[in-house]
Parts: C-alpha cells; sequence; structure tokens
C-alpha cells in the first residue's frame, strides 16, 4: 500500500507539539514514556500505530490500557487516522477472541489486512498473540508484572513494545523498568514529560487555540495544582514524581477524612471559648518553623482552632506570643518542644504558669511514637478536626514511618521551604496535652490538729 506523505514537517507541526514529534520520530525496539497527564499521549500514539500498519512496519497492535474507557479513546484516535491513511479502514467494533476466557477486543482492519487490537487488562488477552505491543497507563495495571509477562513474547520476532505511563508509587514494574534504565541495566528509550515541559512547548496555547501568556500558562498551571487536592497527587500526575506512599505514617486520603471549614477560631472566640483548650508547641528558630497549634477537646473530639506559624522569629516574640495564649481562661494543658532550642522557653513558661499546666517534652525517638501513633488513631477513629488547609495537609503527610533492619520503628520528614512536619508534631503535641491531662491539682489538708497537740508537740 502506497502511504501518504503525511510525515511532512509542516503536517506533524500543525499535529503535534515537539514533545509529540520526539516520541514519533524515536523508532527504538522498546521505548518508554514517563510523562504528565493531559498532554496528548494517546493521540499521538495512535498515529504511530495507524502509521506502523498502513505502512507495513507492523501487521497486527495489541493495545492494552488500566480501563475499558481508555481502550475506546485510543480507538476513537486511531480510527480517525485510520481514514486519513487509509479510506478503505473499517472499525469492527467489538470481537469476542477467546471465548473461553471471555477476552473482547475493539479492532479496526484495514485494507491490507493489519490490524489495530484496543484490549482489556487482563494478562490472558496477550497470550499466543504477536505483534506490536503497547502498554497504556501501565504503572495502574492491577496485575502489571503477570501482564508484562504475558505481553513481552508478543513482540519477540522484531516487533516495537511501547509503555507509556504516569507515575503511581515505587512499588510497581514500571517504576522498576526507570529504576533499571537509569542504572544501565535496561537499554530501552526513556522519554520524560513532565506538564511544566508540555506547558513551555505549546500545550496551553493548543488548548487554547492561539497564544496564551505567561501569566495566563502560570494560572493553569496553579489551576491543575489545587484541582490535584494535594502536592503528591499533582506530583505523580503532573511532574513524573513517583511517591513512596508505602511508608507515609499518615495518607492524604486518611487525612482528608477529618478536614473541615469553618472551625478556627478568632482572637475573641478564644477568649470567650467555655471548652477546654490545649496547646502544642514544635519550636524552632531559624531552620524550621515554630509551630502552635490550639485545639479545644468536646467530649472525645479534638478540633484545631488556631495555628500559628512563626518562621524566623526571636525568642523573645516567640516567648510573648506563647504566654498570651498560655493567659486564656479556658486553656488546660500545653505540651511544648524543649528539644535543644527549646529548653529555656520551656523552663520560663512552666515557672510562670506551673509544670501542671506545662509540659516540656524532649524529643526521642519513642516520645515521637508516643505522639505519632495515638495522632493517627485520632484520624483513623475520626476523633479530630482539621481545618482545611493544604499547607497542614501536606505537612501531616510528609512524616514517614521506617523500620530498620534491627526492627527499631524511626519516623523521617524532609526538610522543605515549608517546615519540617512542625505542624504534624504540634498536632501531636495538642493532641497529647488534651489526653494527658487530669485536671488541675488541688490540694486539700486532712483534719486539722488541735491547737493544744500542735503545742505539745513543740510546733
Amino acid at each position: 500500500m502506497q502511504v501518504p506523505d503525511t510525515e511532512s514537517s509542516q503536517n506533524l507541526k500543525s499535529w503535534f507539539l515537539p514533545y509529540q514529534i520526539r516520541w514519533l520520530k524515536d523508532e527504538s525496539a522498546v521505548k518508554i514514556w514517563e510523562k504528565s497527564r493531559r498532554i496528548g499521549a494517546t493521540y499521538v500514539q495512535s498515529y504511530e500505530d495507524v502509521r506502523d500498519v498502513v505502512s507495513g512496519k507492523v501487521d497486527k497492535v495489541w493495545f492494552s490500557s488500566a480501563d475499558e474507557s481508555a481502550a475506546k479513546e485510543y480507538i476513537m484516535e486511531a480510527s480517525k487516522w485510520a481514514l486519513m491513511f487509509d479510506k478503505a479502514a473499517r472499525s469492527l467494533g467489538e470481537e469476542l477472541l477467546d471465548e473461553k476466557n471471555d477476552i473482547k477486543a475493539l479492532v479496526i482492519e484495514f485494507s491490507n489486512g493489519g490490524r489495530i487490537h484496543a484490549l482489556s487488562s487482563n494478562p490472558k488477552a496477550f497470550r499466543s498473540k504477536g505483534g506490536k505491543v503497547v502498554l497504556d497507563e501501565f504503572a495502574f495495571h492491577e496485575q502489571d508484572e503477570k501482564l508484562w509477562k504475558a505481553a513481552k513474547p508478543s513482540a519477540t520476532w522484531g516487533y516495537p513494545i511501547r509503555i507509556l505511563s504516569t507515575h503511581n508509587g515505587k512499588q510497581c514494574l514500571y517504576y522498576r523498568f526507570l529504576e533499571r534504565i537509569a542504572q544501565g541495566k535496561l537499554n530501552w528509550s526513556v522519554h520524560k514529560t513532565p506538564i511544566t515541559q508540555a506547558i513551555e512547548e505549546g500545550l496551553y496555547d493548543k488548548i487554547k487555540k492561539g497564544k496564551t501568556t505567561q501569566e495566563e500558562r502560570e494560572a493553569w498551571l496553579e489551576e491543575l495544582r489545587q484541582d490535584s487536592f494535594d502536592q503528591d497527587t499533582f506530583n505523580e500526575e503532573f511532574m513524573c514524581v513517583p511517591v513512596e506512599g508505602r511508608t507515609r505514617f499518615l495518607p492524604y486520603d486518611l487525612i482528608a477524612t477529618c478536614e473541615d471549614d469553618g472551625i478556627l477560631y478568632s482572637d475573641e472566640e478564644l477568649q470567650n471559648c467555655r471548652g477546654n483548650l490545649y496547646i502544642g508547641f514544635d519550636i524552632a528558630r531559624k531552620k524550621d518553623l515554630s509551630v502552635i497549634v490550639i485545639a479545644e477537646k468536646i467530649a472525645s473530639l479534638l478540633i484545631v482552632r488556631r495555628i500559628h506559624v512563626m518562621e524566623k522569629t526571636p525568642f523573645h516574640i516567640q516567648r510573648d506570643v506563647l504566654f498570651n495564649y498560655l493567659r486564656l481562661p479556658s486553656l488546660r494543658r500545653a505540651c511544648i518542644d524543649a528539644t535543644g532550642l527549646g529548653m529555656q522557653l520551656g523552663e520560663e513558661a512552666q515557672y510562670s504558669f506551673g509544670k501542671y499546666k506545662v509540659e516540656a517534652i524532649t524529643f526521642t525517638g519513642n516520645v515521637k511514637q508516643e505522639l505519632a501513633f495515638p495522632l493517627r488513631s485520632a484520624f483513623e477513629e475520626k476523633n479530630i478536626r482539621i481545618p482545611y488547609d493544604p499547607k497542614l495537609r501536606d505537612d501531616l503527610a510528609s512524616v514517614k514511618k521506617i523500620v530498620t533492619a534491627s526492627g527499631a520503628i524511626r519516623f523521617m520528614a524532609d526538610h522543605t521551604d515549608d517546615g519540617h512536619a512542625d505542624r504534624f508534631y504540634a498536632v501531636g503535641l495538642a493532641n497529647h496535652a488534651a489526653d494527658d491531662y487530669q485536671g488541675p491539682v488541688w490540694v486539700k489538708s486532712a483534719h486539722s490538729k488541735p491547737q493544744s497537740t500542735v503545742i505539745n508537740n513543740g510546733y
């Protein structure tokens, strides 16, 4: 079959963006695309597959995605390209390939006998098949290892393999492929396209069908970030950054179940609060943040009413802020980080307000466990309410539980521009203050001795 002259530079530039053209022109036997969502990867892959079938480079394409809707979208795109290349191409709809295992595929047939099949994610679908293999959103296939084991032999006789996906943690086969490539253990071609690069190369201009300003592009990027709900989702879905989800101590979805709007108190509401208030204070001076969390305990429910964040704040100002909160009429107990820099401030607070009201806590591995595990229980049992605050959410989710080879548990968090899990430990300290509160200490004498007895005893 004579292939139309569709791949002139002018045509390619009118249909595709630079990163898509680079993908098309890469003729490697195996290539893998580490990509953002919404950048047109399925669109360009469907073109490549139709082109390969029409040109006779391959006679069959076996495409598999993680869900049925993605397979249908791929076939729709492929059908459009097929009509451009081959007016006789026709869609055969859904075809039963294996009655015993109920394997079905959406099929396009070309006039040269070539075919494109869009399969389900069932690994059995690839058994006894030969041809070009395309694995879309591979990181999200539930049986990725079985799928790869079944699909890889399909390309044995010189057929190409294409793997495209956004990230889904570091435990999947897709991430291990990228790791092995980086280590030089797999000689595969890698393309990486985060959303920022796609925008730089014209994605948003194409969406808006015209030249956009830098401000408009930045606003759209921020909209994507906000719509992602949390930083981990944005990193994986758009920035090609995998997340170590299994070590996260407080997962984002758990945190979200305890978020409420409108629960923070004004200064006046704090002064007039009739419920019991508790403080958690994580102290820093230059590198990290100082964070005071004030929470109200109502029955078994702890409600965060105030989050006061101080960055690079002199200690005398931090002292004034803390002491003003300690004077609140309903303040019952405060737990203060007295590790290192916080020792002096903890001692001053105890001297001024009493040890029954202020507990100075030195952080150790065991102490962190005593703060962290009850805090997680509070989230799991829905006994805590926190404000809807992306920075608070990211901070709570930043702590990772690490089990060492000896079985010891450690809690770790990366240093970022916005602290070092400071809000996490401030909330944990407030929770500890509320759980550990036994009420004020009242001293009451026993029975008074008669005056004569006192005198006779020489007092």
